[in-house]
């Protein structure tokens, strides 16, 4: 009697990451070698809150300045791949193939989006993330030279609140956000804010392509 063939594992699917963030899950994997999606909903959820953001004062001047090219879009795949990048103070990640080939997914249908900041024409760092109604899951960032995640970050604020966002979602907060006036909520809070967020809808590119940071920055303290 042969051995019968084992049954075939379940495929997850763009559309089922969509319905996880539309429930306060994000996926991840263990390795960038895994193979396995793993859903995370964290008891205690960092966002940055779009109408008390904070910029320090001299990220401010580095963001007026323009001393580094914003772009919006144009290179998503390379942010993606930047933060998936293994680095001395990081061996891992958990951004594997399946996990970028869900987000590139994403990002053909107009639902993720990346922000970079350019240097003389070379990438020099930027972040990603998934939009959804009037919420923004922030997922990844990353950075080759000072302060140009941050300028990607005010960057991002500035169009989210341009564009009429109510959720800007950090997942877990970080020294590095709780500078800008993060926060941590309560799972029940965050959902709360989701559902509210998710009931709107939003524009992503109400702020120009090519905004300067005085117009990022006008942005903010409008919302403030």
């Amino acid at each position: 009697m042969g051995l019968l063939p084992e049954p075939a594992k379940p495929v997850f699917t763009v559309d089922d990451l969509i319905g996880c963030y539309r429930r306060g899950v994000f996926p991840m994997s263990d390795t960038a070698d895994d193979d396995g999606v793993y859903l995370v909903d964290p008891e205690r959820r960092g966002i940055l809150p779009l109408d008390g953001l904070h910029i320090p004062r001299r990220l401010a001047r580095t963001v007026r300045s323009d001393r580094f090219q914003v772009r919006i879009d144009t290179a998503f795949e390379t942010v993606l791949d930047a933060c998936a990048e293994a680095r001395p103070n990081r061996p891992e990640t958990w951004i594997s193939a399946p996990i970028k080939s869900l987000y590139m997914d994403l990002y053909r249908r107009g639902m993720a989006h990346s922000v970079e900041t350019w240097s003389e024409g070379e990438f020099v760092g930027g972040l990603y993330g998934v939009s959804i109604g009037a919420a923004f899951f922030g997922e990844s960032m990353v950075s080759f030279a000072r302060d140009a995640s941050k300028v990607a970050l005010a960057h991002l604020a500035g169009r989210l609140i341009a564009g009429r966002y109510r959720l800007l979602d950090a997942q877990f907060m970080t020294e590095h956000l709780s500078q800008f006036g993060g926060q941590t909520i309560s799972r029940a809070s965050y959902r709360r804010q989701l559902s509210a967020a998710l009931s709107q809808e939003a524009d992503f590119f109400r702020l120009a392509a090519y905004a300067d940071g005085n117009g990022v920055l006008q942005a903010i303290s409008q919302a403030s």
